[in-house]
C-alpha cells in the first residue's frame, strides 16, 4: 500500500445532509494511514485555482463533529470539465496543481458529472506520465446514479419527504371541512422519480396521503390527473399531492417550464410545478388549495438524517481512501443490497465506465398500474433507507450544535488561473 504523497477531497453539485459525514470518513481514514489530506474549496473549482485546505490542521473534534453537520464543509460547486480535447487546458492544470503538491490521490464526491471528471482526470495522468489515482466517491439526493443500491444523501431526503407530507397532510386533514382541500408538496427529481416515490411511504391504505405522486418517468395528461383529484376529495374530503419537479406533458414539455431556467451544467433548474397544478385545481375544480416547494429543505435537513443513510455515507468515504491507497484508479465504492429483511448491504468497487455519464430511473415496477402511487416493490426497496435516526448534538439554546471548520490554506507554488465557470 502506498503511503507517500497527499491526497485531495472536493465536493461537488448540490451538497447533502450526510455529504460531510462522507468527508469527515474520508479526513479520519487518512490520518489512521498518516496521510495528508488537502481538500479543494468549491469543488473542482478549487483544484483549478490551487485553493487548497491542509486538513490535517483541524482539531480531531471537529473532524468527527462533520458526521453531524450539513451543507459542504469545505463548499461545493456546479462546474463541469468538458471533454478531455474541448477542456484541455483545465484538465493539464488540475495535473500541474497535482504535481506540484505532490498530490498521488483524488476523491471526486459527487454525481454523474462527478464520476465523469474522476474518470478522465484518471486517463489524462496516465497521458502526461503522473501517477495520480482518481475516485468517485457516490453523493446524490436524486439517487440516479447507476450500479450503486442507493446512493448517500438520498435515504435522508427520502425520510424528510414522507415525515414532511405525512405531517402535512394531518393538518390539511384537520381544516378540509372549510378550509383547504387540495394540497401539492413539490420535490426534486429531474427526471427521476425516486424522492417522489419516497413520499408514498407517508401512507399505507388508499385513503392515506399522498393520493396522488407525479413521476417524471409517466408523461402527465392533466385531464386524468384532475379527474383523480376530484374523485379523491369526494372519497377521502381531500387530496395531498407529492409531485416530482421533472413531470412533462406527453409532448416533452415540463409542466414547470414557464418557470425554469438553467444551471451551471447545462440542466433545466426546475420549479414551479406546485403552484402550477395547484392553479389547474383551482381554477378548473373550484377546490382552495395551497402547495409547498421544500427546495434546500428537502437535502439540508441533517436534524432528521436517516441513520442507515448516515452510516452508508461513512462508509463509502472510508472505502474510496482504502481503494485509493491500494493503489484502484477509475473506480467508485457503491453500496450493493444483500437482502431487504433484514436489511443488510455491504461495499464493493466499480469501474467509473459503468457509472460515468448514466442515469437510473424509477423502475416501472415501482409506480401502481394507475401511475399515481408506489407498489410493494418500492416498499420493500425504500423502507430500509430511511430507517434509524442519528439527530446532532443540541445546545443550551435548543439548536442543533454544528461546526464550522477553520481551514488553513495551503501556500500556492503556481501562477493565477482564471477558471471560467
Amino acid at each position: 500500500m502506498k503511503t507517500s504523497g497527499k491526497l485531495l477531497y472536493a465536493q461537488s453539485g448540490g451538497v447533502t445532509a450526510v455529504i460531510n459525514a462522507t468527508a469527515g470518513a474520508v479526513i479520519e481514514t487518512c490520518r489512521q494511514h498518516a496521510v495528508t489530506a488537502y481538500a479543494a474549496r468549491n469543488g473542482i473549482l478549487g483544484a483549478l485555482r490551487e485553493d487548497l485546505i491542509d486538513t490535517s490542521k483541524e482539531a480531531p473534534a471537529a473532524i468527527r463533529a462533520l458526521t453531524h453537520t450539513p451543507g459542504g464543509a469545505f463548499g461545493s460547486c456546479r462546474v463541469k470539465l468538458k471533454s478531455l480535447d474541448e477542456d484541455r487546458t483545465r484538465y493539464a492544470r488540475l495535473i500541474d496543481v497535482f504535481r506540484a503538491h505532490d498530490i498521488r490521490w483524488f476523491l471526486y464526491n459527487g454525481g454523474n458529472d462527478s464520476a465523469d471528471t474522476a474518470l478522465k482526470l484518471s486517463r489524462l495522468g496516465r497521458a502526461m506520465d503522473y501517477d495520480i489515482r482518481c475516485i468517485g466517491v457516490p453523493k446524490t439526493v436524486d439517487n440516479d446514479l447507476a450500479v450503486t443500491d442507493c446512493c448517500p444523501g438520498f435515504g435522508s431526503v427520502a425520510k424528510y419527504t414522507a415525515v414532511s407530507l405525512r405531517e402535512c397532510a394531518l393538518d390539511v386533514m384537520s381544516m378540509m371541512d372549510t378550509s383547504t382541500r387540495v394540497f401539492v408538496m413539490e420535490v426534486m427529481g429531474r427526471h427521476a422519480g425516486w424522492i417522489a416515490a419516497a413520499a408514498g411511504l407517508a401512507g399505507h391504505s388508499r385513503d392515506d396521503a399522498p393520493h396522488i405522486i407525479l413521476f417524471p418517468e409517466l408523461a402527465f395528461d392533466p385531464a386524468t390527473f384532475l379527474a383523480q383529484v376530484r374523485a379523491t376529495v369526494n372519497r377521502a374530503g381531500c387530496c395531498v399531492i407529492a409531485a416530482s419537479e421533472g413531470i412533462r406533458y406527453a409532448d416533452g414539455r415540463f409542466v414547470a417550464d414557464a418557470h425554469a431556467g438553467t444551471d451551471a451544467f447545462g440542466h433545466t433548474q426546475l420549479g414551479g410545478v406546485a403552484p402550477a397544478l395547484a392553479g389547474m385545481v383551482r381554477d378548473t375544480l373550484q377546490l382552495k388549495t395551497h402547495w409547498a416547494l421544500p427546495d434546500y429543505l428537502q437535502r439540508s435537513a441533517r436534524h432528521i438524517a436517516s441513520k442507515t443513510d448516515l452510516e452508508q455515507a461513512q462508509a463509502v468515504g472510508r472505502a474510496a481512501v482504502e481503494y485509493a491507497l491500494s493503489g484502484a484508479n477509475a473506480v467508485m465504492p457503491v453500496i450493493k443490497r444483500r437482502s431487504d429483511a433484514p436489511y443488510r448491504w455491504k461495499i464493493e468497487s466499480v469501474p467509473l465506465t459503468k457509472i460515468a455519464n448514466r442515469e437510473k430511473k424509477l423502475p416501472r415496477s415501482f409506480i401502481t398500474r394507475d401511475g399515481y402511487g408506489i407498489t410493494a416493490a418500492a416498499r420493500r426497496y425504500l423502507a430500509p433507507l430511511i430507517r434509524g435516526e442519528a439527530p446532532p448534538p443540541y445546545g443550551a439554546d435548543g439548536l442543533p450544535k454544528y461546526v464550522a471548520l477553520k481551514p488553513a490554506t495551503v501556500r500556492k507554488r503556481l501562477p493565477a488561473f482564471q477558471a471560467k465557470h
